[in-house]
């Protein structure tokens, strides 16, 4: 099983609680969000919120990333700095939370209209969910990435949805970023083979345009090429006996 890693009883132990501050965390957020909020005050509630349950960040500092979550809005696809930015009414606002418990990870992302949003916009985010939900139910023992990432792609594009190459989701667990990767786009079939014990964070990234990114100047923050609205969903999940284990 080469570049794959199967986590031990206890160590998915520690993957759940992770799990379930992320989980908790999220919540908070979710609660948070109002117009008028500045993006820096969420990652001071995450921060506060993650250390509360006796866990770290798994971001900050990560790669030099300089804080807790990250905060993308509207055009921006991941990796939004948290910063003096005010989230107004009709806002698309995409929230990236991870947690380190016990030396093990946890990775999990939402995206939500702030207020009254477009119907275009409510569909992206419909869309961007259930693509993952597609995904998480072929995480199954005995099955290949490939066909994690062709329900992510199917679904997506049949909606004609651009779907984000660049960015993945990834193998998690010691590390936060673990192999293998889990590409939003492939053929069924094909890929690493799946084994219990696996944990896998899956993560759509769709765009109303274009599937093509840009990175700002911070290089950080990453965009639609075309401007476009963009929507992100992630959960961490454990492979088992009974099927896929959401973690967070």
């Amino acid at each position: 099983m080469v570049g794959v890693t199967v986590k031990s009883a206890k160590e998915l132990a520690s993957m759940r609680e992770a799990g379930q501050v992320v989980a908790v965390t999220k919540a908070v957020l979710r609660d948070a969000l109002r117009p008028g909020i500045v993006t820096a005050e969420l990652d001071r509630l995450a921060e506060k919120e993650i250390r509360r349950h006796g866990a770290e960040p798994s971001f900050k500092g990560l790669y030099g990333f300089p804080a807790t979550i990250c905060v993308s809005l509207n055009e921006q696809v991941v990796h939004g700095i948290p910063s003096d930015r005010v989230v107004r009414a009709g806002d698309v606002i995409s929230v990236d939370v991870g947690a380190v418990v016990g030396g093990f990870h946890a990775d999990s992302a939402f995206t939500v209209g702030v207020g009254t949003i477009s119907d275009e916009a409510q569909r992206l985010i419909d869309a961007t969910r259930e693509s993952l939900e597609r995904g998480i139910a072929e995480a199954k023992a005995g099955a290949r990435i490939g066909d994690i990432s062709a329900a992510v792609q199917s679904h997506a594009e049949a909606l004609q949805y651009g779907v984000v190459r660049q960015y993945v989701g990834h193998g998690i667990g010691r590390d936060l970023h673990e192999d293998p990767q889990v590409p939003n786009f492939g053929t069924a079939g094909r890929g690493p083979l799946l084994h219990e014990g696996m944990t896998l964070a899956i993560e759509p990234m769709l765009n109303i345009g274009t599937w093509e990114t840009e990175v700002l100047d911070d290089n950080w923050t990453v965009v639609t090429a075309d401007g476009s609205l963009s929507a992100h969903f992630e959960d961490t999940i454990a492979i088992t006996a009974n099927g896929p284990e959401l973690l967070t």
